[in-house]
Parts: C-alpha cells; structure tokens; sequence
C-alpha cells in the first residue's frame, strides 16, 4: 500500500511544528499511527520526536558559519536544500526504510515540517522538485497544508498577501493543497486588541479609525469572496504609514491584486485551533479526501472506524457557523472540549 503524508508549508510562527506535534498525537488517539520527518535546516528547537531530521545532514548554522560562502538567514537557507535536493537520494532510502516499518499491515503515514522560507513554494522549484522524487519513487499521496496565523486576518494588507503567497504556493507545487487558518481561537483576542489600540490612538491623535475589529463575518475570508470590499479598510492603515502619493499608487496595486487573486478562484480557508477535537476532526476530513487516504485500503488498521466515518460524511463537520464559533461565543466556552483539556 502507498505512504501517505501531509507537508507543512506556511510563513515562519504560522504554527507548523506545533502543528506536526498535534496532528501526530490525534492521529495516534484514532488508531493511525504517525511519523514526523524535519525538512527544516534552521529548526534546532523541535515540540516533537523526529524520526527523520535534514538537520543531521546540514543545518543553516554551519552554512552560515562558512566564511567561503559568505551566506546570511535567508541565503544560507536556500542553499542548504539546494544541497540536500542533490544529496536526497540517502534521504529518500530512510524514508523508504522509515514507511517499511508500519505496524499491522496500515499505509505508513508521514509529517513534513517544512522550511518557513516562502521563496521556496513561490519563486525557485528546488522544494518542487523534492516532493515530486517523494511522490515518483516512493508513490506517496501526498496533501500541502498551506498554514496562515489568524492575526493576518486583522490587517487587510496583510491577509490580501497572504493570500497571493497561498495562490502562489498552489500553481508552483502542484499537488493537493489545503488552506487554513491557524491559532484561529486566538483571533477574538486580536480583534479585542484592535479595538483597544484604535480607541487609544483616538484619544492621542484625535484621529477616528472607525471602532476596530473585523469588517466582515469570519466567513468571508474564509471563503475569499469580492477582495476589493476591503480596500477601503486599507487606507487608514496606509495612511499612518506612507505620504498620500505612495497611498493612491499602494492602493492601485493593492486592486489588481485582489482582482487578480479573485479571478483564479482557488482560495478557500478552513480554520484550525490545534487544542479543539471539533476543529481537528473536521480538517483531518478534509485531508483524508485530498490525499485519498480514506478511499485507500487501510480497513486492517486501528482506524477502520475513522474512514468510515469521512466516507459518510461528505461535507465535513456539519453546517458549523464559524463567526458564533470563535468570535460571537466566549472563549471558554468555545473551547471547553479541547484536546488540552483532555490532556494532550
């Protein structure tokens, strides 16, 4: 039976090891044992136990110490996958010995916390091509969970970036890719700071940014829908930060972005909170279908049970209204049930 295996991308602090922690232990609490492979050279500070770690073939560290190379952060990190992309072939024959070891018969099923370098899913095809010899000589199934921290929601210029870097991520990798938005029960504690900070500046500058918070229900940038409604919202922001020339031309880009982003319309965003049950049984849904690992043969494992359940529920986690979810509704109640809670 193939490998299946899910690839952590996202910008760095968008949660990608904690991610890698959390999904590994609900996978094993369901039956469906897991491994996390590190693709990070600069990650020397792991939540979880690797099975299979880049950093014992180079780190960013010993790049950045060569003097010959002369290499800074982001310089030093892109040439080491540039080595390990022409030294893969020893990774790959621990990978093929690491999916040898399922227990009971199941698919192995693999982690990848990847690199926080967004150049490397957006402007060069080295991390393409190492995921294409993944899926060609080890036939893996794989899924990419685009990751994007929630604050992002809260500044428009910034969630309109993130999104082109998503859509972009989605045309240079070429595979299955899933969107989320992460930390999303720590979104109602931004949106309270926003308002906060915009009543303070009021009273500094006497300058009125309107009340603070979202503009929008949570589900329309989830479902990235008529971008151009926030532009708006962008000009008091730029108007704290350029001259008013540099706004109307900021503001130009900013449109044919949007517009351009609008027109491809492949973005959509689920959201997570890593500690909810709900919030992971409904994802892990969604990527069971994206890499078919519910449609596999995995019946002999220890989570026959759980595949049953993603074929018979289609469209995930019931009609669940995420603006009363994590924004309306108090906190503590919102996420009483958590995995934390449970302690995981």
């Amino acid at each position: 039976m193939p490998p299946y295996g899910q690839v952590l991308i996202g910008p760095p602090g968008s949660g990608k090891s904690t991610f890698c922690l959390g999904m590994s232990q609900f996978l094993n609490a369901i039956g469906r044992h897991s491994s996390i492979i590190n693709l990070d050279p600069a990650n020397d500070r792991l939540p979880y136990d690797a099975a299979l770690d880049i950093r014992d073939i180079i780190t960013l560290e010993e790049i950045m110490d060569d003097k010959n190379l002369q290499l800074g952060p982001n310089g030093g990190l892109m040439y080491c996958m540039e080595v390990f992309e022409k030294s893969i072939d020893f990774f790959i024959d621990k990978i093929r010995d690491l999916t040898k070891l399922s227990r009971d018969g199941d698919s192995a099923y693999i982690l990848f916390d990847c690199p926080g370098q967004t150049e490397l899913y957006t402007s060069t095809e080295i991390f393409t091509r190492i995921l294409q010899r993944l899926v060609k000589e080890l036939d893996f199934r794989l899924v990419v969970i685009s990751l994007v921290d929630s604050i992002n929601i809260t500044i428009p210029s910034q969630w309109i970036s993130s999104l082109l870097l998503t859509l972009r991520s989605m045309l240079q990798l070429d595979l299955p890719q899933i969107n989320v938005v992460s930390k999303i029960d720590l979104l109602k504690q931004y949106v309270d700071s926003d308002k906060l900070d915009k009543i303070e500046r009021k009273k500094r500058n006497d300058i009125d940014e309107g009340e603070g918070g979202l503009p929008f229900k949570l589900e329309y940038y989830t479902e990235v829908q008529d971008l151009e409604r926030l532009i708006p919202y962008m000009r008091s922001e730029n108007n704290q930060l350029h001259h008013a020339y540099f706004n109307e031309k900021y503001e130009k880009l900013t449109q044919a972005i949007a517009s351009l982003i609008g027109d491809f319309g492949l973005l959509q965003f689920s959201v997570l909170a890593i500690e909810d049950k709900e919030s992971m049984v409904s994802l892990l849904k969604e990527i069971d279908r994206a890499n078919g690992y519910c449609y596999g043969s995995n019946e002999i494992g220890g989570d026959s049970v759980w595949t049953d359940v993603v074929r018979e529920s289609p469209m995930g986690w019931g009609d669940v209204d995420i603006q009363e979810r994590w924004l309306d509704r108090d906190r503590d109640e919102v996420s009483g049930d958590g995995a934390a809670n449970d302690g995981k």
